[in-house]
C-alpha cells in the first residue's frame, strides 16, 4: 500500500488535502513523503522542463536538480501556496536559469518590432495526436528565445510583462519573440520540413 493511499484513508472530512499532509512531513525530514511527492508530481514536471529546455536529457536533469531545490527550501513554502504551484515555478526558474547557462542571446531584438494581436486560432482544441506531435517536434527546432517565450506564455500562463520581468527583456521584445515563435512553427509544419515519425 503506497504511503498516499494509507494516509489518505486515515484523513478526517475536512482535514487538510493529501497533498498538503505530505507537505509537512516533508518538512519533517520524510524521506517516504519526498518519494510520494514526487511519484505523485514527476510526470508533470518532467513534462515542463523537457519543454522548455527541448531535450529530453536536460529535461530530466533540471527536473532532478530542482525535486532537490525543493525538497532543500520546503520550510520556505508558505502555507496559502499550493506545492504544485510552487514546485511549477522551481521548474521553470531553474529551466530560465539552465537556459542562460548556454548563453542564450537571442533577445537582442528592437523593441520597436511590430507586433500583430494575438492570434491563437494556430492552435485548436481539437488536435489529433499525429497533429500535436508534429507542433511539439516543430517546437524543439525553434530558436531557444522563441522556444522560451512560447513555453512561458502558451503552456505556463505567463503573460508577456511577467516573460518580460522573468527574462530582463521588455514585453514588446517578449511579443516579438512569440510571434516568431508562431511563424517559424507554422513554416515548420506547412512545409513539412521535419520527420514526425
Amino acid at each position: 500500500m503506497s504511503l498516499q493511499t494509507k494516509h489518505s484513508e486515515g484523513l478526517e472530512p475536512g482535514q487538510q488535502s493529501i497533498h498538503k499532509y505530505l507537505v509537512v512531513r516533508c518538512k519533517e525530514g520524510d524521506r517516504r513523503a519526498q518519494n510520494e511527492l514526487y511519484r505523485i508530481f514527476a510526470n508533470a514536471m518532467f513534462n515542463i522542463c523537457r519543454r522548455m529546455m527541448g531535450n529530453e536529457d536536460e529535461g530530466r536533469d533540471v527536473m532532478q536538480e530542482s525535486f532537490i531545490d525543493a525538497f532543500t527550501k520546503m520550510h520556505k513554502l508558505r502555507e496559502e501556496v499550493t506545492f504544485s504551484a510552487w514546485l511549477k515555478r522551481i521548474m521553470v526558474n531553474n529551466c530560465i536559469n539552465a537556459l542562460r547557462k548556454r548563453k542564450l542571446d537571442t533577445f537582442n531584438i528592437e523593441d520597436d518590432f511590430d507586433v500583430p494581436d494575438e492570434d491563437e486560432s494556430w492552435i485548436k482544441d481539437d488536435f489529433t495526436s499525429a497533429e500535436v506531435k508534429r507542433v511539439m517536434k516543430a517546437i524543439d527546432h525553434i530558436s531557444e528565445g522563441c522556444r522560451t517565450v512560447l513555453n512561458l506564455y502558451l503552456f505556463e500562463g505567463y503573460d508577456h510583462k511577467e516573460i518580460g520581468q522573468i527574462l530582463g527583456i521588455t514585453e514588446a521584445a517578449s511579443k516579438s519573440q512569440y510571434s516568431k515563435a508562431k511563424a517559424r512553427i507554422r513554416k515548420l509544419i506547412d512545409q513539412e520540413e521535419l520527420s514526425y515519425e
